[in-house]
């Protein structure tokens, strides 16, 4: 499909999204739909929200802000408290959709997301910590930091930081450091999925506390994450971050498909009977090539990568009907545990028994962020 072609396709693709979605009913999360779960506050919304602020940016047309606004309003009461937010879980997974709440704020001047994001940045006060200072995934995962943690809550963390805060963002850069010491393999330059720092979890090295493999979603979010920090923080800051950033696209461009530009669900071994090129991975990482390009944090050169990549997805992965999207290759779920659920241990094996389905969410956010980067272009 030609690329005017795809471009308004994906347009009406969106509109119909969120012509058809309310707060209790999102067109986008399929998987959810299907299981008759009921609407509550996550991150995958939150991608979603973030990606249409993103077009709201990009074409100033109005639509985009007030579904986002209207979306969260609906779930933030007068006193910054959300509805379905549960705080005794500790879920860093339910901090990442807070990450609108300061452009809400500037926009409205509605006290309640202030006081939202305030109430979030008090959850994370009380969020465990390993014994090295990073948040605890969560509660059910005690000790373990897992690669997309970073992107649920560092990025949020750093906004309220940079909009409500001193300016002080020694912990964040503490907690993007651990993870490079400690989940970064020095022989490939990837990084584990998750990292047990008291070495308990069933799936972890007891020596380095390290899980098994190279899961792509969870890199995925990693270099979302880092793309997002290099944004939000100010340049004097920045440097770690634009360090750990530049050699994790450096490192992981090796293994991409040289036909398509995409990536293995486990990145590291194509030649593995089953294993396949994942879209929502791709797109993420499609998506930080992208972006850090335009930061100029990255060399040009990886804008054209990014390019390949979301382009090798549009040919092989998405077909179009009428202003139905249909995106294949996503991975359904992946996880480290608990300790009643062995199957999830981190093998390769494992990643490749998780579902491989069509339209979850999971899938389709990622390509909407990855895809406002190309309109960025």
């Amino acid at each position: 499909m030609a690329e005017n072609a795809t471009y308004a396709a994906l347009d009406q693709y969106i509109e119909r999204l969120i012509t058809e979605s309310t707060p209790d009913y999102t067109a986008w999360n399929v998987e959810k739909i299907r299981q008759g779960a009921s609407t509550n506050w996550n991150y995958i919304d939150g991608c979603m929200m973030t990606a249409l602020l993103s077009l709201y940016e990009i074409t100033g047309e109005r639509r985009y802000f007030d579904f986002v606004e209207s979306f969260i309003d609906a779930f933030v009461y007068e006193d910054g408290t959300i509805r379905t937010f549960k705080a005794e879980g500790h879920t860093l997974d339910d901090i990442n959709e807070g990450r609108v709440l300061f452009d809400l704020y500037k926009a409205t001047g509605k006290e309640k997301y202030r006081k939202a994001a305030d109430f979030l940045r008090k959850a994370l006060d009380s969020q465990p910590r390993t014994v090295e200072g990073s948040w605890w995934h969560k509660q059910i995962y005690p000790n373990q930091v897992w690669l997309d943690g970073i992107y649920m809550a560092q990025p949020f963390a750093a906004l309220y930081e940079k909009h409500f805060g001193t300016g002080d963002y020694s912990d964040i850069l503490k907690q993007v450091a651990v993870v490079r010491d400690r989940m970064r393999d020095a022989r490939t330059g990837l990084y584990y999925h998750g990292y047990d720092a008291s070495r308990e979890a069933f799936w972890c090295d007891k020596a380095t506390g390290l899980s098994q493999s190279f899961w792509l979603r969870a890199i995925g979010w990693f270099s979302v994450a880092l793309a997002d920090l290099c944004e939000i923080l100010p340049e004097k800051d920045a440097a770690p971050l634009k360090d750990v950033f530049s050699a994790l696209m450096r490192d992981v461009l090796p293994f991409a498909d040289p036909e398509t530009g995409m990536y293995y669900q486990v990145v590291d071994h194509p030649e593995v009977p089953g294993n396949y090129l994942e879209t929502s991975g791709s797109s993420m990482i499609a998506y930080a090539m992208l972006k850090g390009a335009r930061l100029k944090v990255l060399d040009a050169s990886y804008a054209e990568q990014g390019c390949k990549t979301f382009d090798g997805i549009v040919r092989t992965s998405l077909s179009f009907t009428g202003k139905e999207l249909n995106l294949n290759n996503i991975c359904l779920v992946a996880g480290l545990g608990p300790e009643n659920n062995r199957r999830r241990d981190g093998t390769i094996a494992y990643y490749l028994s998780e579902p491989v389905v069509q339209n979850d969410a999971k899938g389709v956010a990622p390509l909407l962020m990855c895809y406002t980067e190309m309109k960025r272009r």
